[in-house]
This record gives structure tokens, sequence and C-alpha cells, in this order.
């Protein structure tokens, strides 16, 4: 199939097919006029991309998995893991720092509330007090 209809069955635009072809997360074959030839695996290759990427994972590190998703094996696939295992690392210690963020905004919100509260027209516009 060519790039518009792997595009279509994939909801992929040909753009993100065209970089994922950059980055070593898919291989087409070619025409001898240079066109891309895909072969109906190349659907759930896609899919299995686009999955990694909804889940926070950059390009980079899909790649590193590429060579299990092309050729399975064992030993692969315990090396996906363990790049699976580092991404869901990284993405707790984001979510910890975010939390962490709100946390911060939560209590200057509730400084405001409470200088509100206390003053209705007088101090600075932030309403964090200057105590």
């Amino acid at each position: 199939m060519r790039i518009g209809e792997l595009s279509a069955r994939t909801g992929a635009s040909r753009r993100s097919l065209r970089y994922y072809e950059e980055q070593g997360l898919l291989v087409s074959s070619r025409s001898p006029t240079g066109q891309r030839h895909y072969e109906d695996e190349h659907v759930q290759r896609v899919r299995l991309i686009q999955a990694f990427l909804a889940a926070g994972v950059p390009s980079s590190t899909i790649a590193e998995m590429a060579p299990c998703m092309s050729e399975p094996t064992e030993d692969r696939a315990r090396q996906a893991l363990k790049i699976m295992g580092r991404e869901r690392d990284r993405l707790s210690e984001a979510i910890d720092g975010l939390a962490a963020a709100r946390a911060a905004l939560d209590h200057l919100i509730e400084d405001n509330h409470a200088y509100l509260t206390r003053s209705a027209d007088d101090g600075p516009c932030t309403g964090v007090s200057p105590e």
C-alpha cells in the first residue's frame, strides 16, 4: 500500500509517517520512482508507535525498542520491558513534580482567598499578604 492508504488506515498523517521513517521507527520499501510502499503489518506497527507516543514515550525511546517490534525475541522483549520501566519511572517523577507545583499554587490561591476575605480593596494585586 502507499503512504496515503496507510495514513487512512491508521489515522496518522502522511507527515507523521515520514517522521516515523526519519526516526527509524518505520521502514518502507521504495518503488523505482521513489514512492513508499508498506505492507499490512505496517498498520499494526504504526498503531503501536501511536500508542507509545500517546503514553508519553519519546520517539527516540521508541526507536530503542524498534528491534523488538520488528523481530520479537524473549531477549528483545526483556530489553523493551526494561526501557518501558525506565519511561514509567520518568513519567512518575514528572507527575510528582507537577503535583508539588500544583500544591504550591493551591497554597498561593488559599493565601489570595484569605487576603480577599480580610481586605476587599487594599494591598497588592497578587493578593499575597506581605506578612
